[in-house]
């Protein structure tokens, strides 16, 4: 019997000072003595927690690093690949549009047979404007026919081999086009030179011309059909003691874009030299 109440004494006892450090837990007046008892363990944890991820860092970051690099660099080479695409359909789109305005121009004059030729070569001389086409005799070309684009003249077959020709730019030196003024219906000449500039020669001191009159070819001489553009007057200097004004032309044309001609296949150029009488 003393056993048991012993028992019960020392059960009722624990139960006692349990209940008393939850009391005294709740309360807060042994929060102090908690933290200084768990300072040193949280101080481990965290000192092995930062070796611990330094550790994990030092042996997974290199394989990452690796991996991005060898990611950009396929990024890189996609998006090389993806430029040269673009710039490849660009100059396509250019080159579809140029065939199709030669293609519409073509349609509009149906008078004509044209070959179309693109352009692989220029001179290479500052004094001398020709360009050099891919297509020769084999393909019809003959020399002395003219060379047109889509906004007006270019020049004329100077030379031919087989596969292909040199054309004399209409602003090269040894050039000359008889030319007409829409506007006032009067007939000159226009001439190249060594800077590229067009020279419009023989107009009579009483015709109006001005800035912008329409020049078109007059198809005296034989060299050229009539009534192809050839450009626009943009300056105009009168002479006094002078028979004739002097203007110089814009060509409609631009000479240092040109990728595509059409050359006139059906007009073969008249020979009236030996019918102009000496001087």
């Amino acid at each position: 019997m003393e056993k048991i109440n012993s028992r019960y004494l020392k059960t009722g006892f624990v139960i006692l000072i349990i209940a008393g450090v939850l009391l005294l837990t709740l309360s807060g007046y042994l929060a102090p003595a908690f933290n200084t008892a768990l300072k040193p363990v949280i101080g481990a944890q965290s000192w092995i927690s930062v070796r611990y991820l330094a550790l994990r860092d030092f042996l997974t970051v290199p394989r990452d690093v690796v991996s991005l690099r060898q990611r950009n660099s396929e990024l890189e080479a996609e998006i090389s690949r993806l430029q040269t695409q673009v710039i490849t359909y660009q100059q396509q789109l250019k080159e579809a549009q140029v065939l199709y305005a030669l293609l519409d121009f073509a349609r509009t004059s149906p008078e004509n047979q044209y070959i179309a030729s693109s352009v692989i070569g220029r001179d290479p001389s500052p004094f001398l404007h020709y360009i050099i086409i891919d297509h020769g005799s084999d393909a019809g070309i003959r020399f002395g026919m003219p060379v047109v684009t889509q906004n007006g003249l270019v020049g004329t077959v100077d030379a031919v081999t087989a596969g292909a020709a040199r054309v004399q730019l209409i602003n090269d030196p040894s050039s000359i086009v008889n030319i007409l003024l829409e506007n006032s219906g009067t007939e000159a000449t226009i001439a190249g030179s060594v800077t590229g500039e067009i020279r419009v020669s023989l107009l009579p001191q009483g015709i109006d011309v001005k800035d912008g009159d329409i020049i078109l070819t007059s198809g005296l001489g034989g060299k050229y059909p009539g009534n192809i553009l050839v450009g626009q007057v943009s300056s105009v200097t009168k002479q006094v003691n002078s028979l004739f004004q002097e203007a110089t032309m814009q060509a409609a044309v631009d000479f240092n874009n040109l990728s595509v001609v059409l050359v006139i296949a059906n007009f073969r150029p008249l020979d009236i030299q030996p019918l102009i009488p000496n001087p």
